[in-house]
């Protein structure tokens, strides 16, 4: 079942990133749809999200919170200076890059709301991210 408009060449099954990501959204915007955004906290929430895009016509937008973070690293984790948190968001962000494109959609990681004294949270989110670029 394809539930979107036909998306642009650019935007392929897997995590979406770059122009790839901007023509994604001007394309959500010139043709009036939302992506569906969801919250997870593990990678059952992951695969469900993918799952449900699959079947609907994706894409989908994998939302990572703070506290999602670190439920995802267990909640015994020690998390002095968000240190369960963000490896939390890290190892279910690398699980969306590993497993995203066996569903055959474009998925697209996103954060969650973050509050001014979430901020270094934040940054550790991104200093994750370009290393991550950094090493591939």
């Amino acid at each position: 079942m394809q539930a979107f408009a036909k998306l642009p060449a650019s935007v392929k099954p897997g995590v979406v990133t770059g122009q790839a990501l901007v023509d994604l959204l001007d394309n959500a915007k010139e043709n009036k749809y939302a992506i569906p955004g969801v919250n997870v906290v593990g990678s059952n929430s992951i695969n469900g999200c993918m799952e449900a895009a699959k079947k609907y016509g994706g894409p989908i937008m994998v939302t990572f919170s703070k506290g999602g973070g670190q439920f995802i690293a267990g909640k015994a984790a020690d998390n002095t200076d968000d240190k369960a948190s963000l490896a939390g968001c890290v190892a279910a962000a690398k699980h969306v890059r590993e497993v995203a494109k066996y569903y055959g959609v474009p998925v697209v990681l996103h954060t969650d709301h973050c509050q001014k004294a979430w901020l270094p949270w934040f940054d550790g989110l991104i200093e994750a991210n370009e290393q991550y670029f950094e090493e591939t």
